[in-house]
Parts: C-alpha cells; structure tokens; sequence
C-alpha cells in the first residue's frame, strides 16, 4: 500500500462530501501525453515536459502534462491512420474499438491544443516538422475554438494521424470525493524532431523540460504540488534507464486496469490519499 500526503484543501473537501454523503460524479473519458526527449544538457536519461496549470483551472497550481477531456467529435471522425488500428488499439486500453480510437485521436489532439505538438505525419514512416509558424498557429486556433475538426484539420493538411508515435501507459480515475472527475488514460510519445512545445492554451502558467528524478525530488522539497497519478507516473517512467527503453516498458504494463486514489483519515489526524 502507497500513500501521500493530501493537501489541506483537499482533505477539507474530501471530509464534507464523507460527511454529507455525497454522490460521486460520474468520470468523464480523457487522455494525457507525457512528451518526452532526450537530456538537453547532453547526461544520461530523458526529460518530460510538464505544465502548472492556471489556478483558474481544474486541479489548479498543479503540475502535470498535456491534456483533456475526449471530445464527442473524436470518436465520430474518419481520417487516414497510420500505426496499430481501433481495434488493436481497443485490447491494448480495455476498450471496444470506437471508444479506443476516441481515446488515441484525443490523446493527439489535446497534445496539439496545449503544446503545439502534432503527431502526425505527410505517410506512414514521417512526422511532419515545425508547426509553430502563422498558418499552423491558425489551424491550432481553429481547432481549439472548435471552427474545424482534428479530421478536418489533419486531411487539409494531408496528413497522417501516427498512432503509432503513441504508448499506452496507464488508466487513472480521479478520487470519487471530486465534484469533477476524469476517466484519464495516460500515453508517453517521444518528440518529433523539428517540433517544439510552446504554452499556447491558456491552461498552464508555467510549462518545463525536467528530468523525472528532478521533477520528483522538487516535489519532495514542497517546491512543485502533484497530485497521485503525476507522481506515480514520474516514478515509473524515470525507472526507465534511457528512451531506447520506454517501449518493452510500455508493452510490459496494462493501461486498461484502472487505479484510483481513496481518501484516509490517520489516527493522528492527517489525511492521506492511498493507493491499495
């Protein structure tokens, strides 16, 4: 059993939904991308790109990485596919295979909204480069202002969504005592080369390249406030000795079993999230 220490306003809050009764909300459908790229400074090891998210955000003033809510336009859209289908896609997340590839285009498509990265490619075996110019940056706009569609966006460019490029990772359901919750399968992708993530949502206050370790050890000093499923996924990714080693990792893991933090009140008052 693992166990972390809840912040006081989530203790507070998980105390009065206990207290009252209160009904969980059902989780919403979301996908997460943790980018990943080589140490820049040249040592041993990889990077992560994390964000703070806006204190006006959910789960505000934490650290944590790309992504959002399934849309219903990602499980409806036709595009050319490049990788594992829906269906394998579906045995490797525990989903039929309409909802896995809402995932994976979710998954491609929050990471383009919130980081400006595409992964998509011109065919099967290229990543298309830069796509921080003006005309991109107009056709990102359009997407999150919901103008166009990822679809759309992806056939007018002649591009190919590489599925591919994504590793499933993990199944993360937010605590029930949440008036918001999510569902959030959670991917790792490398960065394709030539691209680079910028803050361009407005969701994040604060974006950086860390190593893991790094990242851990400055939450670990109070210096950066993650929840469970950030630290947890931190941990298991910085186990992994270099980026040559992430894929026998990621086949190795079940990302269709899903975890989910409970609340716990100690003995000595000190509240706790737990992980059985």
């Amino acid at each position: 059993m693992t166990s972390f220490a809840a912040p006081e306003s989530i203790a507070a809050h998980a105390r009065r939904f206990y207290a009252e009764g209160g009904v969980p909300a059902p989780p919403r459908t979301a996908a997460t991308v943790l980018l990943l790229r080589p140490d820049a400074a040249g040592r041993d090891g990889f990077e992560v790109y994390m964000i703070r998210r806006a204190a006006t955000m959910t789960f505000g003033g934490m650290y944590a990485f790309p992504g959002g809510s399934v849309d219903p336009g990602d499980s409806e859209i036709r595009l050319d596919w490049s990788g594992p289908g829906p269906a394998d896609w579906g045995n490797r997340l525990g989903q039929p295979p309409g909802p896995a590839q809402a995932l994976v285009c979710a998954a491609a498509r929050e990471v383009f909204e919130e980081a400006g990265v595409l992964l998509a490619g011109p065919d099967h075996e290229t990543v298309v480069g830069d796509v921080s110019g003006e005309e991109w940056e107009r056709a990102r706009q359009a997407l999150v202002n919901r103008r166009t569609g990822f679809a759309d966006l992806l056939r007018d460019c002649r591009l190919t969504l590489r599925s591919d490029l994504l590793l499933p990772w993990s199944r993360w359901i937010t605590p029930e005592f949440e008036p918001r919750r999510f569902d959030t399968y959670f991917f790792v992708a490398l960065l394709p080369t030539g691209q680079v993530p910028r803050d361009v949502s407005g969701e994040a206050d604060q974006t950086m390249w860390i190593r893991p370790t790094e990242a851990l050890a400055r939450y670990e000093a109070g210096e950066m406030t993650m929840l469970p499923p950030t630290i947890i996924t931190l941990t298991e990714i910085g186990n992994c000795p270099d980026l040559a080693a992430l894929p026998a990792a990621a086949a190795g893991r079940d990302a269709s079993i899903p975890v989910m933090p409970r609340f716990a009140q100690a003995e000595d008052g000190t509240s706790h999230f737990v992980l059985d």
